[in-house]
């Protein structure tokens, strides 16, 4: 019999031409369907919540697959593809999850995490995962450009060109400039998160782009109100790029409490507190 689980992933983007599967070129997506041909002898899709671009992380990517015979537990599944990805893709959890479950048709909110460096030396091991700004940059004057994305507007202006959505309405839940910890030699570190009940093409590091450019005083903070009204793309800041990117978390609604096997149940959230992220399965 046929199960359906729900996987929770997160890689480095770094080596990666993203998560969707291209030809002759290494990506999220092949690697985990690769693993689940040694496991199964059968080729399974593997359906993630979003398709990350090429260079771009996730804490917590979500994926759905069903497996046409898997009779051993949802965490041996988690542990046995594991040992055939390679180290810089991990599945943090797996459980069994309805037939019906579609990672992509039923998320109803994500969460990303934008890195910038301001200034400082460029670190060894951070600088693939922070944008390295070399000029000064006006964190309070972007923390209150970032405060008028907040809620539902049409964000036509930092979709990326050429990009097909029946409609291009989101509602941003939440977006904030998050400082963390900074030295005279690493300069200022900061992050922008952001929060939708869903994202169009480059949205994030379109908006990053953006607020940066306030931030250095090329553009005014009551600029980005006048952005959001014209639509225009042409008229936004530049796309932030990828390496910076992380997907923090992608949330669902419950699920019922009985799903496949008894051996296999698990209650509670599908991650720990790990990386100060968590997946929640009620809406935010």
């Amino acid at each position: 019999m046929s199960r359906t689980f729900q996987l929770t992933i997160a890689y480095d983007g770094t080596q990666y031409a993203g998560w969707q599967i291209q030809p002759q070129k290494f990506t999220i997506q092949g690697m985990l369907e690769r693993a689940l041909v040694k496991l199964t002898k059968d080729r399974v899709h593997v359906t993630g919540s979003g398709r990350t671009d090429s260079g771009v992380h996730a804490v917590a990517q979500v994926a759905s697959l069903t497996i046409p015979n898997w009779n051993a537990s949802a965490e041996s599944l988690r542990a046995a593809l594991n040992t055939h990805l390679p180290p810089d893709i991990v599945v943090k959890a797996c459980r069994d999850a309805p037939d019906s479950f579609h990672a992509i048709r039923d998320c109803v909110g994500k969460r990303y995490r934008y890195q910038l460096q301001i200034q400082g030396t460029r670190n060894a091991f951070d600088f693939r995962y922070r944008w390295h700004l070399k000029f000064p940059v006006d964190v309070d004057a972007m923390r209150l450009a970032a405060d008028r994305l907040i809620g539902p507007h049409d964000f036509a202006c930092f979709q990326a060109a050429g990009s097909d959505r029946k409609t291009t309405v989101r509602t941003i839940r939440d977006c904030v400039v998050i400082d963390d910890e900074s030295s005279e030699l690493n300069g200022h570190r900061c992050a922008i998160e952001v929060e939708a009940d869903g994202f169009l093409y480059n949205m994030v590091r379109n908006i990053v782009g953006t607020l940066v450019d306030i931030g250095r005083g090329k553009q005014t903070v009551q600029w980005i109100t006048q952005v959001l009204a014209s639509k225009d793309r042409t008229l936004a800041g530049p796309t932030a790029p990828p390496h910076g990117l992380f997907l923090q978390r992608v949330d669902y609604e419950p699920f019922p409490e009985r799903i496949g096997p008894v051996s296999s149940q698990r209650k509670g959230p599908l991650l720990g507190d790990d990386e100060n992220t968590h997946q929640r399965l009620a809406e935010s």
